[in-house]
């Protein structure tokens, strides 16, 4: 009953925030401009097109959910809320819980509202998305705000302020999405030849952007471009329990990164 409260009062504050309608038109303005590439392709499949629309949103998105969500947290430090609501009989575990899913559903209402915008748009101009392609870049967003708001979590309860949670959200993300594919190609460099794919796939678990865009491509037939590295996870994805598989890992993720965010709250509040 705390969580549904929790999740509740997150969902108003949430749509209260000017940061969320900041993140709004840009992501509203982001689906625009991807209905602009996609009016001078047909989508079918995995194509070059394709792969441009899923790594623009892969830049936006998981930098939106991070700051989105790990500023709410902060602020409730800031603010002296948690102060307030730590006197009643809530738990660490059901007021987490209930930021998450009340982060989950204002920043997939922002999804849902940039891509059913361009949908809309691009009908009348005659030039939009086709009912599929709009589905799958809403499962591809969903996939990654769920999986971001678990590390969001934990910078929040990381960061003793905005500026801390600024600080470690920007690192992460630039970490996990730009920096990533370098620092693994160097890394892999100093690992004997028969550890490559041992590590890539071990990599690939701790990477959850690296993750959603493996089953994203390879769900729509792209496996080939990973090459022989990957040639396990693509058989594991196409199989019958590849999808049952993934939910299974994204799921762990999120109850790691939750998990810990509790520890490191509780422990702060036994400080406090």
């Amino acid at each position: 009953m705390h969580m549904y409260h929790i999740a509740r009062r997150e969902l108003k504050m949430g749509f209260r925030n000017p940061w969320s309608y900041s993140f709004l038109a840009l992501f509203t303005l982001f689906t625009l401009a991807l209905m602009v590439i996609q009016s001078r392709s047909y989508l079918e499949g995995y194509t070059y097109t394709t792969g441009t629309m899923l790594t623009l949103v892969l830049y936006l998105l998981p930098l939106m959910t991070i700051l989105l969500s790990s500023f709410s947290l902060t602020a409730e430090k800031e603010e002296g809320s948690w102060q307030l609501l730590s006197t009643y009989a809530l738990t660490t575990s059901s007021f987490l819980l209930g930021k998450y899913f009340g982060q989950a559903l204002v920043l997939i209402a922002i999804v849902c509202f940039g891509y059913g915008l361009s949908g809309v748009i691009g009908a009348l101009l005659g030039a939009g998305f086709s009912f599929s392609t709009l589905l799958f870049l809403l499962s591809f967003s969903i996939c990654l705000i769920l999986m971001f708001l678990g590390i969001a979590m934990l910078i929040g309860a990381l960061s003793k302020n905005r500026w801390q949670a600024l600080t470690w959200g920007v690192s992460i993300w630039f970490f996990l999405i730009l920096a990533w594919p370098t620092l693994l190609i160097s890394a892999l460099s100093f690992v004997p030849y028969t550890w490559i794919k041992p590590v890539l796939q071990f990599a690939t678990i701790l990477n959850p952007a690296e993750l959603v865009r493996l089953f994203s491509v390879i769900s729509l037939g792209g496996g080939s471009i990973f090459g022989p590295e990957y040639y396990k996870w693509v058989n594991w994805f196409d199989s019958p329990f590849g999808v049952v598989g993934f939910i299974t890992l994204c799921f762990i993720w999120i109850s790691l990164m939750l998990l810990l965010a509790a520890f490191v709250w509780e422990r702060g509040r036994r400080h406090d």
